[in-house]
């Protein structure tokens, strides 16, 4: 390739035409669909029997919120980092690695043995790690999730935001990669602690935000309700801003809002979002809902409706 930033399905779309792309893709999964790369129900029989499920016990689902009625804190971390398991009497619980003062996804050697014995204690010895940049114990009973509750508070990894506003994906950017235009996690950190109240995260509800430090997307900025990506201009950071990106069965990219903005203009450009969410939102619509509904114009009018003032960015210096 002459062209590095070239090597990408969006070029050749742009390059093919929509119509021949649809074409030649068609074609290749003709020819691969019943290919000897198929997966038959017999290899899945013979590969399955080799995992075993685990020695799950006969329980019953139980009402763990009841067992601490006046506790709004644990409530609060059930009802977001607490999921459903298939197995009656269990459940999935999301280790939160975006507290406050972090950098998203990042744990200390010292946590890291904790989850271990975490794991061994409570759920089969096993730990699993998120795309969101979260740890999952999948397998723990629910009549022990206030003693996971308790441990994981102590440190550190019990902030009930899963899903919600500072649950940010970040690449690690111009701090630690090569390729990054622009820096990634005083983005994050300073958005963090921008809107570090968790009533305010609570109200706001399900969200995803995003961010990259350069087109290579590591951060998924392309399908973040909101979507962060660094890019270079003149050797300055600079960072454009998307929204109504989803990801799963409703997947979409973001579309982007207009000229990008320093690094100290980012907490307010969020701001201004969430401000247009709040003010046109109707009964249990989330962020990404809003957007679909109205389109991007009226947020892009409220963002760029009055300067940004450049200031320090908060949090700048929290991972140096």
């Amino acid at each position: 390739r002459d062209n590095k930033y070239k090597a990408r399905i969006k070029i050749l779309l742009k390059a093919l035409g929509v119509e021949e792309f649809t074409r030649q893709v068609e074609q290749e999964w003709a020819d691969l669909k019943d290919g000897p790369e198929t997966l038959t129900q017999e290899e899945f029989d013979r590969v399955a029997k080799w995992f075993q499920p685990h020695a799950y016990r006969e329980l019953a689902d139980t009402d763990v919120a009841a067992s601490q009625p006046d506790n709004r804190a644990f409530a609060n971390w059930l009802n977001r980092n607490v999921k459903p398991h298939k197995v009656p009497g269990y459940a999935a619980v999301v280790l939160s690695l975006k507290k406050t003062g972090v950098p998203p996804g990042d744990a200390t050697a010292e946590q890291m043995d904790f989850v271990a014995e975490l794991a061994d204690r409570f759920s089969f010895g096993q730990v699993r790690v998120t795309h969101e940049q979260n740890l999952v114990l999948a397998d723990v009973e629910q009549s022990k999730l206030f003693e996971v509750w308790q441990l994981a508070k102590s440190k550190g990894m019990a902030t009930p935001n899963i899903g919600l506003l500072t649950d940010i994906i970040a690449c690690p950017g111009g701090d630690y990669c090569s390729l990054a235009n622009a820096k990634s996690i005083p983005i994050a950190a300073a958005i963090a602690e921008r809107f570090d109240d968790l009533d305010f995260q609570h109200d706001i509800g399900d969200i995803e935000l995003n961010i990259s430090g350069c087109i290579n997307a590591c951060g998924h900025h392309h399908v973040g309700n909101i979507g962060v990506l660094g890019v270079d201009k003149d050797g300055s950071e600079w960072y454009q801003v998307s929204i109504g990106g989803a990801q799963g069965n409703e997947s979409a990219i973001g579309k982007i809002i207009g000229p990008s903005f320093s690094a100290v203009q980012m907490p307010e450009v969020i701001g201004r979002l969430l401000e247009v969410y709040v003010r046109c939102r109707v009964e249990g619509e989330r962020f990404v809902d809003t957007v679909q509904r109205l389109g991007i114009a009226p947020f892009k009018e409220h963002v760029y409706a009055t300067p940004i003032a450049a200031g320090e960015l908060v949090g700048e210096d929290h991972y140096a």
